[in-house]
């Protein structure tokens, strides 16, 4: 589906098929000297639900076939956006984004109470704080940076393959209380092209229990690594597996060739972010989303 192909800049849905393209630039687009923004491994988790559900929430925007800006919606009424480089001070980019984002004929976002995350972007973030506009859930992104080898995380890990994958769904489960996530939906999530890049992996104590689980997004040599998700087992919490998953999240993307391994949690998690921090992970400045439309 696209729209407006006579436009500057054209708006689009691509189809599966077109999916790859989008996650490869996106990747390209993850620097350490930029916020955290929409990495393609938000996309690979959504894979879970399959391809055809993964390109209904994804948006391109481009000018003269070159891509400008990639918006997730992670929910119906949540888009999450990542913008390239060049664009950060892309001032007709930006209009046309906030023009898209509250027009629901344009199909991105709904009529109503609408939200955006956008993390980078200078000339989209300063009509974000314009009026209409209000602030929305605050995040705090982290960082660690891989100038020294990542210490060793006390459990033992295993990366997970076809066929081993029950503890891990077991482990994400219990941790989110997300008993929809089953075998199927991880054999799903892996035969994305974001997961080529990527890996599972569980955390076992002494005494072999499956204790905790990570995924690790890689955006290609030398750029940031992105973790989503990472969750300790409902039955084995205040054992400080939290931070030993975490440290080990780190090394996986270290030992793939990322720059540094990036997440964001909300900042009302506070216990999330005292974990990454005691795993070695900086907070970075917190961030809003923000919300057009009402409560």
């Amino acid at each position: 589906m696209v729209w407006d192909r006579d436009m500057t800049i054209a708006l689009d849905q691509p189809d599966v098929d077109a999916l790859s393209e989008v996650i490869s630039e996106l990747g390209e687009w993850q620097h350490d000297r930029s916020p955290v923004q929409l990495h393609p491994g938000d996309i690979g988790w959504y894979w879970q639900f399959g391809g055809d559900a993964t390109a209904a929430a994804v948006r391109t925007w481009r000018r003269k076939g070159r891509l400008l800006a990639v918006g997730f919606l992670d929910e119906p009424d949540l888009i999450r956006m990542g913008i390239s480089p060049e664009a950060d001070h892309d001032q007709e980019l930006a209009a046309q984004l906030v023009s898209d984002f509250i027009r629901s004929e344009r199909g991105v976002l709904p009529a109503g109470p609408v939200h955006v995350e956008a993390r980078s972007g200078a000339a989209l973030a300063h009509l974000l704080d314009g009026d209409g506009w209000e602030p929305d859930e605050p995040w705090t992104p982290l960082r660690r940076g891989f100038e020294s080898p990542v210490e060793d995380c006390s459990l033992r890990i295993e990366v997970i393959t076809p066929g081993r994958e029950g503890d891990l769904t077991a482990v994400h489960r219990s941790s989110f209380g997300s008993e929809q996530f089953t075998d199927e939906r991880w054999r799903n999530l892996i035969s994305g092209p974001a997961y080529d890049n990527a890996r599972g992996i569980v955390g076992y104590d002494d005494r072999d229990n499956a204790v905790a689980t990570a995924t690790v997004w890689s955006a290609g040599e030398g750029r940031p690594g992105l973790i989503e998700p990472l969750g300790v087992h409902a039955e084995y919490r205040g054992h400080g597996y939290g931070r030993a998953i975490s440290l080990a999240a780190a090394a996986a993307l270290q030992e793939m060739g990322a720059s540094s391994a990036v997440v964001a949690t909300p900042s009302a998690n506070s216990g999330a972010v005292a974990t990454y921090v005691s795993a070695g992970f900086t907070p970075g400045p917190e961030s809003r989303d923000r919300r057009w439309g009402g409560a």
